[in-house]
């Protein structure tokens, strides 16, 4: 393989390998208090949160995508207030890829991580309520370390959810070299023009980096 295949490789899987590990944090964050609130929550509107969270597995990506263009477009609602704040705009941007990621891979973090909640012993929460924790303090000592294996599964899901988006990333980012071309769309463009060679080189790459990925994650 040539330097300048080299590049064309690498370039598009750093940036899916970055795009990923940012995803997934941010993820992290933010499905962690959705999922708590699921698996402690009473509520009614419990079933209507659950079936939001979970839209992105039902909905077409390109759909998806679609509407999270419109979003996040200068003249949408998001968008807007976002060209006014920055100057820049979030479509066809790295920043624009991130957002888009974490609603299409939003259930694949909060789904194992409600999983882990919902099976906590109620009996050992209350045990560190009784004993004068608040139920932050709880939270942090007691549900986070004994739903490590929730949390694991979460990134792992989410990482590699991330790693092979397509419909949402095409979308939302485009196709902009060393801005918004993933490895995905890379190999999409290489399957059009024919160049079958260079579409398995980059898929085989792009596995390999999936299992080492999902490798280092996991203990």
């Amino acid at each position: 393989m040539d330097e300048l295949s080299g590049m064309s490789i690498f370039a598009p899987l750093l940036l899916s390998i970055q795009l990923a590990f940012v995803t997934t944090v941010v993820l992290i964050l933010v499905a962690t208090p959705i999922a708590w609130w699921l698996s402690q929550t009473p509520s009614r509107f419990k079933a209507v949160t659950q079936a939001i969270v979970a839209m992105p597995i039902v909905l077409p990506p390109t759909v998806i995508g679609f509407y999270l263009l419109i979003l996040l477009g200068p003249n949408g609602a998001i968008g807007s207030w976002w060209v006014q704040m920055t100057g820049t705009a979030l479509t066809f941007s790295f920043s624009g890829l991130v957002i888009a990621s974490c609603v299409y891979s939003l259930p694949f973090a909060v789904q194992p991580l409600q999983s882990a909640f919902e099976s906590l012993p109620r009996q050992t929460l209350e045990f560190a309520w009784t004993q004068g924790a608040s139920k932050l303090d709880a939270f942090f000592t007691v549900a986070v370390p004994m739903s490590v294996r929730g949390f694991i599964g979460a990134a792992v899901l989410a990482f590699a959810h991330t790693l092979g988006e397509f419909g949402v990333v095409l979308m939302v980012g485009g196709n902009i070299p060393g801005e918004t071309r993933v490895i995905s769309i890379a190999i999409y463009d290489q399957v059009e023009t024919l160049n079958y060679g260079a579409a398995h080189q980059m898929s085989l790459f792009s596995y390999r980096s999936h299992l080492n990925a999902e490798t280092c994650v996991t203990p």
